[in-house]
């Protein structure tokens, strides 16, 4: 079997050569840019399966070599920069971006949320699931309401009917905010009382386990301290 190639894409050459090394280590092949216009000539010579793609390079910055990547490929592009700022990375993923990373990067993280967007890219054969009556997307998450069932990242994971009806629930109203007493009611039928709030937070905690890659920094289940949780709406 052919090695999965990852294209690096940062002017700075010490960050091209230490990713380079970590990912080879994985057993990935490991292409090369140093800013937005290589990264276009290596596409058009090479096939890439991932993309890692800084944002602050000359010629053509990361975002504007997304914009004209995205017209003519599908694979995964991870945008990865110092630059944290939430509308930074809201403008990447609206650009196309199928995940952001902050440097400094935990080189675990990284692996795995590389591993994540091939698994998800080529589960979906190169294609990227769409939203419909029956199916409900929001980045890595597919939730199937017929089959009653949850892929992540291309890789389906077993709920509890509790967790699946909590995260069903959550997916359906991205970025609306339940209180803990309104999420049992609907879920468990119930009307709430006093201890519901620990209830109801053990089963986000088990979701989160199962969906998150690092749950102490979760991109889909957020919580509103003092108000609830909700679907973080991540494209």
């Amino acid at each position: 079997m052919d090695k999965e190639r990852i294209l690096i894409v940062d002017d700075n050459r010490e960050i091209v050569d230490s990713l380079g090394k970590l990912l080879a280590l994985e057993g990935y092949d490991i292409l090369t840019a140093y800013d937005g216009m290589e990264a276009l000539a290596v596409l058009e010579k090479h096939q890439v399966d991932l993309i890692l793609l800084d944002v602050m390079m000359p010629r053509l910055n990361g975002l504007s070599a997304l914009m004209r990547i995205r017209e003519n490929y599908k694979i995964p592009a991870i945008i990865l920069s110092a630059k944290t700022e939430e509308s930074d990375k809201v403008s990447g993923l609206m650009l196309g971006a199928d995940d952001y990373i902050s440097k400094p990067y935990n080189p675990a993280e990284l692996i795995a949320r590389v591993k994540a967007q091939l698994r998800r890219y080529h589960a979906w054969g190169g294609q990227t699931p769409k939203n419909d009556e029956d199916t409900i997307v929001n980045g890595g998450l597919v939730l199937d309401r017929k089959q009653r069932m949850i892929m992540v990242d291309g890789k389906e994971t077993r709920l509890t009917a509790t967790e699946y009806r909590i995260l069903e629930l959550l997916m359906t109203h991205l970025g609306q905010v339940f209180p803990a007493e309104q999420i049992y009611e609907r879920v468990w039928n119930e009307e709430a009382d006093y201890a519901v709030e620990n209830t109801v937070m053990v089963h986000i905690r088990h979701i989160r386990e199962k969906i998150e890659i690092d749950t102490k920094n979760p991109r889909y289940i957020k919580v509103v301290w003092g108000i609830g949780y909700k679907m973080e709406k991540y494209r």
